[in-house]
């Protein structure tokens, strides 16, 4: 069955889902067992438009995947450096991503988009507090 989540209306809202979404990312990890190299919580950000579009309960269709997957990473590449290096960190990364794929799919305006990631960026430090907490919830 489709999962299909309204649009959060709030950066609250979009905090919450985007730490949803990280944490879909995180269990959805890929391992390689023949060689047993174990993708890092740095390459989760490669997946933040098929979560985008899980999320949305948008077709995995190849047009899809490409305009969230472009929107994304490309203007990861970007971005890579300025900042600081800000987007080294795993997690800004991955929210970075997952808002870029949702304006690269039209779901939002680019107004939004800026607002989004500045909200992430003040509140990073709270953000990496609030999922270290619920990795440890979701281990026990």
């Amino acid at each position: 069955m489709k999962e299909t989540r309204p649009l959060p209306s709030t950066p609250a809202q979009w905090l919450h889902e985007m730490m949803e979404a990280f944490q879909d990312a995180k269990h959805a990890m890929p391992t390689d067992t023949s060689t047993q190299v174990e993708a890092s919580e740095g390459d989760l950000f490669h997946m933040a438009p098929l979560v985008c579009l899980k999320f949305r309960g948008m077709a995995f269709s190849e047009s899809n995947r490409k305009i969230a997957t472009d929107a994304a990473l490309s203007s990861y590449l970007a971005n890579e450096e300025a900042n600081g290096g800000l987007l080294k960190n795993p997690i800004m990364a991955f929210f970075f991503c997952y808002i870029l794929a949702h304006y690269g799919l039209e779901c939002i305006k680019e107004e939004t988009c800026q607002q989004l990631l500045n909200f992430v960026e003040l509140n990073l430090e709270s953000i990496e507090e609030d999922l270290a907490l619920l990795s440890q919830k979701n281990n026990h």
